[in-house]
């Protein structure tokens, strides 16, 4: 398929252009002057963005939509669509009637990953922020990569930036198998759990796609600290938070409320000192791989240091969204209890003594929340006080099998500060009676419980003015 995607400037069209694997892929195209159309029924910062680049948007989905092309010059765009858009959707269904070419949005990244040296960044967690902090790394030091990731960040105003030298930085997902359609000069694997129930059966089938991944990359280079990583995928070059045992070690760690430090050393050789500003194991591990990248690409460890001690991460990945009344408000977008446990130990490295951490969940996909029930309700053990909402579909079916009733039900045996608000209204008057100075409010999920943020800031905002 990937060879098959036109570059040379054949139209493309979107459905549902404003995600943000896709707006990516779109931005890139825009960039380089390719005809863009796409639909998505709410306007956003990204989908305004495309706008400005001269990207036709629509706000509805309508087979007409892809007739803005052929009525200009008698062209059929070659239309993009992700695992969401189901065969059912009225665009697609025009697209088979009408003859274009349906592409997935994985072979057209991986029709892009093939006319770079690219570096594809994989794994369950970490995977925004390797590959941003890989991006930022290369830009730093005078490399001039493209980038495509999942999260917006600062430093390229956005999740995806077209750059003029030979290399690409590349996301690459796992969620729906489509990762074995990439290849790429390096790969890196940060770790393997199983995290998508609704496509994987079992932990064996996750392995076997990374398997494959890793076979098509040049070389790979993979977190050890992960057993199946380590022992299934065995990579050429290995990275560890470990003193010892891998290609890329650590010593003399030091996490802090505002940053971490740590001497890094290269097969039994000292590199240097590592000081960033991110915070917590799992970041320092990101970090790590951001530096075997480098030193494979032949950068010398001052220039990578100095590129990484800058870096402040990609969006919700614990961004703070502001402070009223002594209070913090966290946005992370941790939904699976690896990540919430990483991201709660986090939040503690920022707490003052004595300060609260408020957990405020949002369980993702009905799949999800019961095949990791048990885990979920052992993840929260470094919160004080854990808020559960209703469980955020993602356009699954609630087949009756699980409710944030029972997670809560389940999280109670192990901490006795836990509450279930069914609404995000009731999440909002929730926090806004209890948060108090010093509190740190810190809400993870991958759906909208985000959203309440700025009303929440606001009430309290008015209610301490």
């Amino acid at each position: 398929m990937p060879n098959s995607v036109d570059l040379r400037g054949k139209p493309f069209h979107f459905i549902g252009i404003g995600g943000i694997g896709m707006s990516a892929l779109a931005y890139i195209l825009a960039k380089r002057q390719l005809p863009v159309s796409g639909s998505d029924t709410r306007s956003s910062n990204i989908t305004q963005k495309l706008q400005a680049l001269g990207t036709q948007i629509f706000d509805c989905q309508a087979a007409s939509n892809l007739e803005f092309f052929s009525s200009k010059s008698n062209s059929l765009p070659q239309v993009i669509y992700s695992t969401a858009i189901n065969t059912a959707n009225v665009e697609y269904k025009a697209a088979l009637e009408k003859g274009c070419l349906l592409i997935h949005r994985s072979d057209l990244l991986a029709a892009l990953m093939e006319e770079y040296s690219s570096i594809a960044v994989a794994g369950t967690h970490g995977k925004t922020t390797t590959s941003s902090a890989i991006g930022y790394m290369l830009m730093e030091s005078g490399i001039d990569p493209t980038i495509i990731v999942g999260g917006e960040v600062a430093a390229w105003h956005g999740n995806a930036r077209l750059g003029q030298s030979k290399y690409l930085v590349a996301e690459a997902d796992e969620s729906d198998g489509s990762l074995v359609k990439l290849s790429a000069a390096i790969g890196v694997i940060t770790n393997i759990e199983l995290d998508h129930p609704d496509h994987y059966a079992d932990l064996e089938q996750v392995v076997n796609t990374f398997l494959t991944f890793a076979s098509r990359c040049d070389t790979t280079i993979g977190c050890i600290d992960c057993q199946t990583v380590k022992n299934r995928l065995k990579p050429k070059i290995s990275y560890s938070l470990q003193p010892e045992g891998a290609d890329y070690t650590l010593s003399d760690v030091e996490y802090r409320a505002d940053g971490t430090t740590a001497k890094v050393w290269e097969q039994g050789q000292v590199l240097g000192v590592l000081n960033l500003r991110l915070l917590g194991k799992h970041n320092l591990s990101n970090a790590i791989a951001s530096v075997a990248v480098g030193r494979l690409l032949k950068l010398d460890f001052d220039t990578i240091a100095q590129s990484l001690a800058t870096f402040v991460g990609a969006s919700r990945r614990f961004e703070v969204r502001g402070e009223v009344n002594g209070i913090t408000f966290i946005d992370d977008y941790a939904h699976h209890p690896s990540e919430i446990k990483a991201t709660l130990e986090s939040a503690r490295l920022q707490a003052k003594p004595g300060a609260r951490v408020i957990a405020i969940f949002q369980p993702h996909r009905y799949s999800r929340t019961l095949t990791f029930l048990t885990e979920f309700a052992e993840s929260f053990l470094k919160a004080d006080w854990v808020v559960i909402t209703d469980i955020y579909s993602a356009g699954e079916q609630d087949l009756g099998l699980v409710s944030s009733q029972k997670l809560v039900a389940l999280i109670a045996q192990h901490q006795e500060r836990v509450t279930y608000q069914p609404s995000l209204n009731d999440v909002s008057s929730f926090l806004v009676e209890k948060l108090r100075p010093g509190d740190i409010a810190l809400f993870l999920g991958a759906g909208n419980l985000n959203q309440i943020i700025p009303s929440a800031i606001a009430s309290i905002s008015q209610i301490s003015a």
